[in-house]
């Protein structure tokens, strides 16, 4: 064999099998097996456990792009021509709807079923869901403890809203810098330190005596925040066949919402009743059983998949992963114009008594779950097809959300589609980021929730604009409506160009 010019020689090992093709490549000098991927679980953890310094990566090889793994000197694998070739399979006179990730998409479906899951993959995500219960019912429940947290620590109610802020600029910077950092770190380590440091950052919220302390410790719980999203949902993705990644990401997901429904109530009576710090006292006792379940349940994983933080960064050169998070910011700021005065907009417009307000958010939990379960249905029509017919819905929705909060009834139905048909769209654009970004996908993923948090606050702040003008709580949601068609218009954009993309490569 004539040796290359190279200090060291690197291998990625595709059918890689129980590893006697890497075994046999590593006699020779200089020669280190640096990713190895399969379809079997079995056969990776046995490659694993012979080659535990090279990365895995279980999967169809025919369903993977080649760019989601690290470059290295040699190629040792055989896969199938036509999934690995501009063509992919598709003849010549077929033709790229607007909204089609591949003409194909069925074909690719029913080879997936082809090949099993990880056989634990259910208790894998199960674990990601828990971790995002925790961070869902944490995130959410200072804001109905804010009267609570003022009197505890002597300070204005205003003031104590800076904790809201502090976990969302925690949250801003965490998600990008976390995933660059640890870039080269398995994920599953990286998801336990990220779950150690939400458990310190919570702990410290509990035994904070002072404004400062509870500042900080709000922004140290919410650095992990993004990060934990973002890796877990590329984990999730990699523990089932590629048609039901978006079925992982929502279950995983799925934790969030329900800390909406039962996190977030149970925690604002226990701060109520008890003092405003057991709250995050419980949460940090979740977020420990967090670190054991995905201890016990989560597989060995590989590290993010890139040699450098440069090779993340490469993600944010793709204009395709620009436009997904355009479509999050704008999109997504439609819903928050809406809800984030939800509480006035059922007592003013609708006549609700402020006791009947928890059990509106309630239903608002109910529908954001309704939404999760739903997802991956509307996701096998088409990613892009999916986010398009979400965000006019969305637009419809608070178009008419107005005049529908005049009447109980009604209001109670739209509350319920506020919180479902959002939800329905959240882990198609994780699922899409994760796909436009190739080998900076974790970065992209976690992205996603900072920008879900820029949302809000654009939301938010144009709700009160419209507030401060001396309109109505009804025209909260009629900005809204015009940023979700301005998210649409945007994912036509995105669609556009990528089929045009597709046909000139």
């Amino acid at each position: 064999m004539r040796r290359f010019q190279h200090d060291e020689i690197t291998v990625t090992d595709l059918f890689c099998g129980a590893g006697g093709s890497s075994s046999g490549l590593k006699q020779l000098d200089g020669v280190t097996v640096r990713q190895a991927a399969n379809h079997w679980r079995t056969a990776v953890d046995t490659h694993n456990a012979n080659h535990p310094e090279a990365d895995h990566d279980c999967a169809d090889i025919s369903q993977v792009d080649p760019r989601r793994y690290p470059r290295t000197t040699l190629l040792w694998a055989s896969p199938e021509c036509t999934n690995h070739s501009g063509a992919k399979g598709v003849k010549r006179t077929a033709q790229l709807d607007l909204f089609s990730d591949r003409v194909d998409e069925a074909v690719d479906a029913e080879r997936s079923n082809r090949h099993g899951s990880y056989p634990r993959a259910g208790l894998a995500i199960l674990a990601l869901a828990l971790g995002g219960f925790a961070i869902g019912t944490t995130e959410f429940v200072t804001m109905g403890l804010l009267p609570q947290i003022a009197r505890g620590l002597g300070i204005s109610i205003p003031s104590a809203g800076h904790a809201v802020s502090a976990y969302a600029l925690g949250v801003v910077v965490g998600a990008p810098l976390v995933t660059m950092l640890f870039a080269k770190v398995p994920r599953k380590n990286v998801l336990l330190g990220l779950m150690v440091a939400f458990f310190v950052g919570n702990i410290g919220s509990a035994l904070a005596s002072s404004y400062p302390m509870l500042l900080l410790a709000r922004f140290v719980a919410g650095m992990p925040h993004g990060a934990f999203f973002g890796i877990g949902a590329v984990v999730a993705a990699t523990l089932v066949e590629k048609h039901r990644r978006t079925w992982a990401v929502s279950m995983m997901l799925a934790g969030l919402t329900v800390a909406n429904i039962v996190g977030v109530p149970v925690s604002t009576w226990l701060g109520q009743h008890l003092g405003w710090q057991w709250p995050y006292a419980l949460v940090a006792v979740i977020a420990l059983l967090t670190v054991v379940a995905v201890w016990l349940w989560i597989p060995h994983q590989g590290s993010l998949g890139v040699t450098s933080v440069t090779g993340e960064l490469k993600a944010l050169t793709r204009p395709q992963v620009w436009f997904a998070l355009a479509i999050g910011v704008v999109g997504f700021g439609g819903m928050f114009s809406t809800f984030s005065y939800i509480a006035p907009t059922m007592t003013e417009l609708t006549g609700f008594s402020d006791a009947v307000v928890p059990v509106i958010l309630v239903i608002y939990g109910i529908g954001m779950t309704a939404g999760a379960f739903l997802s991956e249905r509307v996701a096998m029509r088409g990613l892009m097809r999916g986010i398009f017919g979400c965000l006019v819905t969305i637009a419809i929705i608070l178009s008419l959300f107005g005049f529908a909060a005049h009447n109980k009834v009604s209001a109670v139905v739209f509350v319920f589609l506020l919180g479902c048909v959002p939800t329905i769209m959240v882990p198609m654009i994780q699922t899409r980021l994760m796909d436009v970004a190739h080998e900076g996908q974790s970065l992209a993923a976690a992205l996603n929730h900072a920008t879900l948090n820029a949302a809000n606050a654009l939301g938010a702040w144009l709700g009160g604009v419209v507030l401060d003008a001396g309109l109505g709580y009804e025209w909260c949601s009629r900005v809204g409506a015009v940023l979700a068609a301005a998210g649409a218009v945007i994912t036509l954009v995105s669609a556009w160009t990528s089929r045009r993309a597709a046909v000139a490569g």
